[in-house]
């Protein structure tokens, strides 16, 4: 008898735990959907860490399949106005090295390249070519305590948002300063973006300035998932 393969987010919207999809579309009241949403958001949360594995990769497109205008602006507030020559990104919190890094320190630690999906929560995709560097490289510099489990982004635009830490150290999150094989523009995020196929787009945080590691959640979950959008935000 062949198998049959669900897509991870598929699946999850099948069973229900997803979006809240299957509960939602019969029910119109916003008190009723935040209140269901509160009640089984962590469910949800726990279920998409245990789909999440830290070592599988996820697959990548060959550069022939880049999408080179499919990839929307979407700006929180502003687009800020950053001195390249001037920009520092800290890593701090609960670590052994603080770190204060220019872009010719970041341009230092070894450069990848890949071909991603990168997908909205509000309907669309678009295939691009990143090139930065692996998120753990970094974090790695700066000698994470014991039991750290969460990161947090500030961006240069006042925007905030957090990962858990499986996610950051996934060896296909980046942190991108190149976009189809050229310099970053700024409104896509220049100079650091974040860029992973195993994240929604809104958990992408632009013009990153700031990473702090947490061994506690932080009270300030991300600018959407304050309004009511899930946490985790897993693909």
């Amino acid at each position: 008898m062949s198998k049959i393969f669900l897509p991870r987010r598929r699946f999850l919207q099948i069973s229900g735990l997803s979006g809240l999809g299957l509960i939602m579309g019969g029910c119109g009241a916003p008190w009723f959907e935040q209140e269901v949403f509160r009640a089984t958001e962590p469910f949800n949360q726990s279920i998409e860490a245990l789909l999440l594995n830290p070592n599988k990769l996820i697959p990548e497109f060959p550069l022939s399949s880049i999408e080179p205008d499919a990839l929307l602006v979407n700006t929180f507030d502003r687009t800020p106005v950053i001195d390249p020559d001037k920009f520092r990104l800290k890593i701090n919190g609960q670590v052994d090295r603080p770190l204060t890094l220019s872009l010719s320190d970041i341009h230092k630690i070894e450069p990848v390249k890949m071909t991603i999906r990168h997908v909205c929560v509000e309907g669309w995709s678009a295939i691009v070519g990143w090139g930065g560097v692996r998120l753990r490289d970094i974090i790695a510099l700066s000698q994470p305590q014991k039991g750290i489990g969460y990161v947090n982004f500030k961006s240069a635009d006042g925007y905030y948002e957090s990962w858990d830490i499986v996610s950051a150290l996934h060896t296909q999150t980046l942190l991108a300063y190149e976009k189809n094989g050229h310099p970053l523009p700024i409104d896509n995020g220049a100079p650091l973006r974040l860029a992973s196929p195993i994240k929604l787009g809104y958990k992408q945080s632009k013009w990153i300035t700031e990473i702090t590691l947490l061994k506690e959640k932080p009270k300030a979950l991300g600018y959407w998932e304050d309004q009511g959008y899930e946490w985790f935000g897993g693909l």
